[in-house]
């Protein structure tokens, strides 16, 4: 039997249920969110559920729903030599390759970047000295950019595969409370090793993984694919290639483009990251219950449209008790990203706060498809030059809110006010915010947080701080592909997919676009 229940955060749900249905024998919780409205005015938060409660007649059935209707779950290929290859082992690609193995195809995985243990280190090297790997970074590396966030997995869309995805990462290790939560979230520390783990089952059943392996060129004939060639001179040939080489993969933009398969500029969003103390956060949203552990750390959205430009601006990748992170992948360019672990317990909350970007109306060489990366890229290359004026290029440029709000002028004399601390591992230096971006985009940046003061008040605080820039919110390019084939509209058996595509906007999102190509290609 299916019930909705709300209780007082602080009830125990078990003991309530025993108490309502006598004859229970167990129960399962299909939904869970809390309600926290009112918190800083002392209404006590409520969680509510959806509970499927047992009885003796029943049986437990498992938590995952899977429909796989459209999957065949015979091999499909004759020729044994015949693999699909995966190029890039982020969400989608792990969970196309995942899914193809349950279906009895052994595919090959290639990526760019190097296993979780190794990115690591390297990463940790660039935050520290400036030191880059190009392949083998934040962006790029088992796991993909999402091992390095929040390992947020709340997501929009309507498919039977969310279900399928957080079953298997739960399977992997996951948390179980990520299945009902409506805020699920792994935390990057316990994504990583659910990552490894996946990786490791593909390996040891058969998938062939490939790491350091850069995609040169796309290998076609007559306007079908026959397989790839990497940077080291190799050729493998496949009639199937899925691109799942993720947003930040601009060499593969680039390459698409020179082999005229069609691709065309999307919409996509810029801005910053703002940055209070996580209890100063948790004392606007929650008031006194803000140390509450059975709560936790405060999550906020916020969103502001400007009626006369009709341009919006959002919070985006809320990182609660998190941090912000330098997350470059080109030499020249610099850019920032947050996470948080599994437990929100930095001193920091971080959320960006981007601006919409309109392919058709903003980019200036809008007939270009690769316009949108030209435009990140400026951006990226002057937070760059600032930082390797004041810190060789380590640093990244930050500002006091309070003084972005009042620097309205468009004087380049050095900003005299101390910053807020802040989480960035990195480090960050005084910059003015117009200096990295064009004009409507810290017109309407300013107008945004004036109005989120109004509905979080104190947003706008002496201990707030804005880092910048954030740049890679989606893909600002999209590998158009046929509705019901999944294929490039244009080379046969070439199958885009994931967020680099510009299918999917997020870990759950993209893990789910894999799991329907995998399905689409088994058929």
């Amino acid at each position: 039997m299916i019930v909705d229940v709300v209780l007082d955060y602080d009830c125990q749900l078990e003991k309530y249920l025993k108490s309502r249905y006598h004859k229970m024998q167990n129960f399962k919780i299909l939904k869970k969110s809390l309600d926290a409205r009112g918190a800083n005015r002392g209404i006590k938060p409520k969680f509510t559920y959806k509970i499927d409660v047992i009885f003796d007649s029943q049986k437990i059935e498992s938590s995952v729903i899977i429909d796989e209707k459209n999957c065949s779950t015979t091999k499909i290929f004759d020729k044994k030599n015949d693999r699909p290859i995966i190029v890039g082992a982020g969400p989608s690609g792990l969970f196309c390759a995942l899914k193809l193995l349950e279906l009895g195809v052994k595919s090959i995985l290639l990526e760019r970047g190097e296993r979780v243990n190794i990115r690591v280190k390297k990463i940790a090297r660039y935050w520290k000295t400036g030191e880059l790997d190009i392949n083998s970074n934040v962006c790029f590396g088992e796991g993909g950019a999402g091992l390095f966030s929040d390992g947020k997995l709340m997501t929009r869309i309507k498919s039977p595969y969310v279900d399928y995805v957080l079953g298997k990462l739960v399977e992997f290790g996951a948390p179980e409370d990520i299945i009902y939560s409506s805020s699920p979230h792994i935390g990057s520390n316990k994504l990583r090793k659910v990552i490894i783990k996946i990786v490791d089952y593909l390996k040891a059943n058969g998938v062939c993984v490939q790491f350091n392996a850069v995609v040169s060129d796309i290998l076609t004939n007559d306007g079908e694919v026959k397989g790839v060639l990497l940077a080291d001179g190799q050729e493998i040939y496949a009639s199937r290639v899925v691109l799942a080489s993720g947003h930040s993969a601009r060499d593969v933009y680039q390459l698409l483009q020179r082999k005229n398969i069609a691709i065309e500029a999307k919409d996509f969003a810029v801005g910053v990251r703002i940055e209070h103390p996580r209890e100063f956060i948790d004392e606007l949203q929650l008031g006194s219950f803000k140390n509450d552990s059975l709560i936790g750390a405060a999550r906020y959205r916020l969103a502001y449209t400007n009626n006369k430009t009709q341009r919006g601006v959002y919070s985006f990748c809320m990182c609660p008790g998190g941090f912000i992170l330098s997350a470059g992948n080109e030499i020249d360019g610099m850019l920032v990203n947050g996470m948080s672990n599994y437990l929100h317990n930095s001193k920091w909350s971080n959320s960006a706060i981007v601006v919409t970007i309109d392919a058709k109306k903003d980019l200036f060489q809008a007939n270009n498809q690769l316009a949108g990366i030209y435009f990140q890229r400026e951006i990226e290359k002057r937070a760059f030059e600032l930082s390797k004026k004041h810190s060789n290029g380590i640093k990244l440029p930050a500002q006091s809110v309070h003084s972005f709000l009042n620097d309205l002028s468009k004087s380049k004399k050095t900003i005299c006010n101390n910053l807020p601390e802040s989480s960035t591992i990195s480090g960050v230096f005084n910059c003015k915010m117009d200096e990295l971006f064009q004009d409507f985009i810290c017109k309407h940046l300013r107008e945004a947080i004036i109005q989120f003061d109004k509905k979080m008040k104190g947003f706008i605080s002496d201990k707030a701080i804005i880092v910048g820039p954030e740049t890679r919110t989606s893909s600002p390019v999209r590998v158009i592909r046929e509705k019901t084939t999944l294929q490039s509209i244009n080379c046969k058996n070439l199958y885009p997919c994931g967020e680099g595509a510009g299918y999917a906007g997020g870990i759950t999102s993209a893990a789910v676009d894999g799991v329907r190509v995998a399905c689409v290609i088994a058929e």
